[in-house]
């Protein structure tokens, strides 16, 4: 006798199976960790973050895994801010390497003589001369915002020698010919300078542009091939002796001295401005201890200076173009 089984549970095929249950979606993919790891970095330290999505983009393409878009995110942000961070990092350097250069030469403008503190009364000779620690080792002659008037190249940089003491020039002019000595042991970084021009023949065939007749100031001006005052070679370089006898705080830097007949003196635009204008002092002149003394003008140089300020200035007064035009040239440093 046969038991039929219990109530529904006849085996199949005769009884019912319950359907298998429906399938599930796909576990999800993990994500590569790199990936994450790029993107922050890119954020924090720019060149890790390039390292990790390369690395990373490896990795997804074998395994498959996510990340892929954080890996090239990651990649794009650390190249941009790599970029940036040199560019940034070039910027600084120059900037602190000219910052740094222009502090030398200030230190080389104002090397100051401690002996002298206390302002002169004005008309006091000019200051004994005190050779500063650093005289003619760090000549520099900077590009000015201005282009130069005649094209020249600027002079050797660095450090000059200040020997020999003295050397020999000769500024020949249509009105007679002015031999002088220049002082390289005072003033070897504007001796440099001037010499430099004279190879370079900037000073021939241009004029002398200024004459003062003042009873405090007898000057013949030249140097500047524009012949208007206001023309240079494009850089400009320090002051040297005497303004580098003062501090730069030192009342005395303003109070006039004597320039004394038959001194050759640079023409600026105030402290650190000098180019190529230059004066010949041919009677004592009254001026602030601004202008670097460079040299000395022999007798017959100055035989020649009287002739030309006996003349006179154009139109009359006390100062201007000369009444005879003036000029120079040539220029021979020996």
């Amino acid at each position: 006798m046969t038991v039929p089984p219990p109530y529904g549970g006849y085996p199949p095929p005769y009884g019912y199976a319950p359907p298998p249950p429906p399938p599930g979606y796909p576990p999800p993919r993990p994500t590569n960790a790199l990936a994450v790891a790029s993107l922050i970095c890119a954020f924090l330290i720019a060149p890790l973050g390039i390292v990790f999505g390369h690395i990373s983009l490896s990795q997804i393409k074998r395994s498959g895994e996510e990340g892929r878009g954080m890996a090239i995110a990651g990649l794009v942000i650390g190249y941009v801010l790599t970029v940036l961070g040199t560019l940034v990092l070039i910027f600084t350097i120059v900037v602190t390497r000219l910052l740094l250069q222009d502090f030398r030469n200030g230190l080389d403008r104002y090397e100051w003589n401690p002996t002298i503190t206390a302002a002169p009364a004005a008309g006091q000779p000019l200051p004994p001369f005190q050779p500063p620690v650093n005289l003619g080792a760090n000549c520099q002659y900077p590009a000015t915002t201005e282009a130069a008037v005649r094209p020249v190249r600027p002079p050797r940089v660095g450090k000059v020698p200040t020997t020999p003491a003295t050397v020999n020039a000769v500024i020949t002019t249509d009105r007679g010919v002015i031999p002088v000595m220049l002082d390289n042991a005072k003033a070897p970084c504007t001796v440099n300078n001037f010499a430099s021009l004279a190879a370079q023949a900037y000073f021939n065939g241009t004029p002398c542009h200024r004459l003062t007749v003042g009873a405090d100031l007898g000057v013949l001006q030249c140097g500047d091939p524009s012949g208007t005052g206001k023309g240079g070679p494009g850089y400009q370089f320090p002051n040297e002796y005497p303004t580098n006898q003062y501090r730069l705080t030192d009342p005395a830097a303003k109070t006039p001295v004597v320039y004394p007949r038959g001194t050759l003196a640079m023409a600026n635009a105030g402290p650190g401005t000098n180019g190529s204008q230059f004066f010949l002092v041919y009677k004592d002149s009254e001026l602030p201890p601004t202008y670097t003394a460079f040299g000395t003008i022999a007798a017959p140089g100055l035989a020649v200076l009287d002739r030309i300020a006996a003349s006179g200035v154009a139109g009359g007064g006390d100062d201007g173009k000369p009444a005879d035009p003036v000029n120079i040239t040539t220029v021979r440093v020996q």
